[in-house]
């Protein structure tokens, strides 16, 4: 059993079984939803997550809904009845252990910003680095 929640525990999710996928996407539209440079999810049929909590949802294309707590902002949820029927796509961020589902592909990578394949090449720190 996988559990989750937003950042301020208003939303609480249980998902149980395995995920048909654990993905990176790179498209636009979940960029601009996150805010992020890339979002991971994890679909799994929608009767197989309990959610408590009352998600706010946002249609941000004609058959896609994202679902997101409406008093932190935290994304949580993705559905599409035409391209997942029966399914719900979590993201693997809020997982209580966001390790537990490591992505298993990158997808819409024509969508992807270009830096995103030499980020590997980028200076990391374990910490916020030192001031000068």
């Amino acid at each position: 059993m996988l559990t989750g929640r937003c950042q301020c525990g208003a939303i609480r999710y249980e998902a149980s079984g395995d995920p048909a996928y654990s993905a990176v996407c790179h498209c636009a539209d979940c960029r601009a939803s996150a805010g992020a440079p890339m979002v991971g999810w994890a679909l799994f049929p929608q009767d197989a997550v309990k959610i408590e909590g009352e998600a706010v949802r946002y249609h941000s294309s004609e058959n896609a809904t994202r679902h997101f707590c409406g008093t932190c902002g935290t994304g949580l949820f993705y559905t599409n009845p035409v391209v997942f029927p029966g399914s719900i796509d979590i993201q693997t961020a809020t997982l209580d252990d966001p390790a537990a589902l490591p992505p298993q592909a990158q997808i819409q990578m024509a969508e992807a910003l270009p830096w995103v394949e030499k980020a590997h090449d980028i200076p990391s720190f374990a910490r916020y680095p030192e001031g000068p």
